[in-house]
């Protein structure tokens, strides 16, 4: 049996054909860096986010879970520095006005571009390089100077203004600010105690100049998020802590270590401790999945000068009172659910010469869990014991009715969207109350009772 190797557009294809992903509006011609999650994918993407809430809350004494506003006081993006420097280098075209993201455009030019540099420096680079740039729109090659455009998304609510920027209101650009205002909240009504996390999975919006790479790099996005309030002295320790759990996270999920990797960064900024990301080997190669930062009390600090409000933490243990110091875990699930895909995708050519493409995809994620079949879907004793088998095992998991075509074509469909188990009621089922359970993996049947289908 061998494998083939998988590339964006065989996961694009697969995405849309088997109703994972769509891309947004598309009857009125598509919106840019939207992206629709179809029957298959909602599922798995439910199922990721009760895998990350699962490991980060639910196992963890010491982390609770929060669900802010998308919508907050705009004077929180002031003091957490977004308003004015939440941006991207983008250059122009002089001619037709589009906007190119520059540190993107000199990396595909072999340059590295890091997001740390100056916009001196992403200038001089881009001069280095003026006459192979070409514009995406109108083809010329007459660009202006590079410059930062913020990346907040306005809006008007509340606001009945003809112009935005008359004290705008932002879609929130990171989920994060939701918990540190309310970390005065959450010590003050429940039992927390330093260190412990707040977590937060929720929407957030980024006015991406050029998202592309599919969902990797989109507008709008779901993030999985959380903050780690620690004593000033144990940060870097509860730091090599988190670092450690966050990747043993992906292990749990079914994400093959050898397709993941530690990317340290080296201009931190001036802020941080320390900072390092969890890279996965994506069809495009290795790029950031998750964030692991030490932030130090840059964000309470912020708050706290912003709102003139104490968020200061009293200390029984020390009988000291101090400002926390915050590790975050962060990741975005379009990202996640993209590395589950580029990881599960798998091309097969068995051993009578067939092919066929399956989702090996971790059980617990998978978007439907048994597949329910009557063998011949014309013989009504059979369907009617399938519905029956179907609705015992739809109580307590994601089932599908499936007596669409042969039986080989249903367990086609069925390996292509990640389902672990088909169940085939024939004539035998009838008699002894067994049923054939194909295996996804190793597509080996067999005999089981219908009590014993789930273990």
């Amino acid at each position: 049996m061998s494998e083939k190797i998988v590339s964006l557009e065989d996961i694009v294809s697969l995405a849309k054909r088997r109703g994972f992903v769509f891309g947004s509006s598309e009857i009125y011609g598509g919106y840019a860096g939207v992206y629709d999650y179809g029957p298959y994918g909602v599922e798995l993407a439910n199922n990721l986010k009760n895998a990350w809430w699962k490991y980060m809350v639910q196992q963890r004494q010491d982390i609770v879970g929060l669900d802010s506003g998308i919508f907050m006081h705009p004077e929180i993006w002031k003091a957490s520095g977004h308003v004015g420097g939440f941006s991207d280098p983008l250059a122009e075209c002089n001619n037709c006005h589009t906007r190119i993201r520059a540190d993107h455009t000199l990396e595909e030019l072999g340059e590295q571009a890091d997001e740390k540099m100056s916009t001196e420096q992403l200038n001089n680079l881009f001069d280095k390089h003026r006459t192979e740039i070409k514009c995406p729109n109108c083809g010329k090659k007459e660009f202006g100077e590079v410059k930062n455009f913020n990346l907040l998304v306005k809006s008007n609510l509340g606001n009945f203004s003809d112009d935005m920027d008359d004290n705008p209101v932002y879609l929130r650009g990171e989920t994060c600010q939701g918990i540190y205002v309310n970390f005065p909240n959450v010590v003050d009504s429940s039992r927390v105690k330093v260190p412990f996390g707040i977590a937060q999975i929720g929407k957030a919006f980024r006015n991406e100049i050029s998202p592309r790479q599919f969902i990797f790099r989109t507008r709008e996005f779901e993030q999985m998020e959380m903050q780690y309030f620690t004593n000033p002295e144990t940060e870097l320790e509860e730091f090599e802590k988190l670092r450690q759990y966050r990747w043993n996270f992906y292990k749990t999920i079914g994400i093959r270590e050898e397709n993941m990797q530690w990317h340290k960064h080296e201009n931190l900024v001036f802020y941080a401790k320390e900072a390092y990301d969890i890279e996965y080997k994506y069809p495009f190669g290795f790029k950031e999945l998750e964030g692991v930062h030490a932030r130090g009390d840059y964000d309470l600090g912020a708050h706290q000068k912003g709102s003139g409000k104490d968020l200061t933490y009293f200390d029984p243990t020390g009988n000291t009172r101090y400002l926390p110091h915050v590790i975050e875990s962060s990741v975005g699930l379009n990202r996640m659910f993209l590395a589950v895909l580029s990881d599960a995708y798998t091309v097969e050519t068995l051993a009578n010469g067939e092919s066929r493409t399956v989702l090996k995809l971790h059980p617990s994620l998978a978007p439907i869990k048994f597949a329910v079949s009557p063998l011949l879907r014309n013989k009504p004793e059979l369907v009617a014991k399938a519905h029956e088998v179907y609705d015992m095992l739809s109580k307590n998991y994601m089932c599908e009715f499936d007596d669409n075509g042969n039986i080989g074509k249903r367990y086609r469909r069925q390996d292509e969207i990640g389902t672990p188990k088909c169940i085939t009621i024939d004539f035998q089922t009838l008699e002894d109350g067994t049923v054939t359970v194909r295996d996804r993996d190793t597509t080996e049947q067999t005999r089981t009772k219908i009590e014993n289908i789930a273990g």
